[in-house]
């Protein structure tokens, strides 16, 4: 049996749970504010924006990935800026990856969020309204602690998503062993490398993980029978 160093299983896990956490707190966070504005709003061209934020969940990551560095890269619009602003360079470290993982991650949080807020009772908001309390107290004692089923779930198959992001954290935050290799990218270099033993572990905990997020998930997305 081939030997392994548990240090090697250690680095890319503490990485990946680290990008994941970060990347999943951001795309909540974003996804709950635009899924909010996009289940109230009615305008032209609402579908066609609805489709680009669920864009990141259907392109190939490499794709992704690709924009990601025309954006950020040196002689990028945000890049560039960035750069001569601030010494600032978001590639090849822990920020890329948990901007890439969060970007890939969002469409799960935003679609599965904005079912919960289209599927709300209006009166619940109008009542609120009626005894006195402004949209964003609304939103956060009525709308938020009513939809926090479907908040929650969306996050958790956010997590899981990240855990498994491969293409665009590779572009934009490279492969380097104990700065910006997750897991994904670990199983790949020991696949790479003929070390069975060492990418049959790295599988399974991830494996783990990610199945343990879904299923969770999918409990929380049952709706109680009363």
């Amino acid at each position: 049996m081939e030997s392994f160093d548990w240090d090697s299983v250690r680095s890319p896990l503490i990485l990946t749970l680290q990008v994941t956490l970060f990347s999943t707190f951001f795309a909540t966070l974003v996804g709950i504010l635009f899924a909010y504005r996009m289940s109230k709003a009615r305008f032209i061209g609402k579908s066609f924006l609805d489709a680009v934020f669920t864009l990141p969940m259907v392109l190939p990551p490499t794709v992704l990935g690709y924009y990601l560095l025309v954006l950020f890269g040196k002689r990028g619009i945000l890049g560039s800026f960035l750069l001569e602003h601030f010494q600032y360079s978001i590639l090849f470290n822990l920020h890329g990856a948990v901007l890439a993982s969060a970007i890939v991650s969002f469409p799960l949080v935003y679609r599965s969020a904005k079912a919960s807020f289209e599927d709300l009772d209006p009166e619940y908001e109008e009542a609120a309204y009626t005894l006195g309390k402004s949209k964003w107290a609304t939103f956060l004692l009525v709308i938020l602690p009513l939809s926090w089923r479907g908040i929650l779930a969306g996050s958790m198959m956010a997590y899981a998503r990240g855990m498994g992001e491969f293409g665009a954290t590779l572009m934009i935050a490279g492969n380097i062993p104990e700065k910006t290799q997750t897991l994904a990218l670990a199983i790949y270099d020991s696949v790479q490398a003929g070390n069975d033993t060492f990418s049959l572990l790295l599988v399974i905990v991830a494996s783990i993980t990610c199945v343990s997020v879904l299923t969770l998930a999918g409990i929380l997305l049952k709706k109680p029978h009363w």
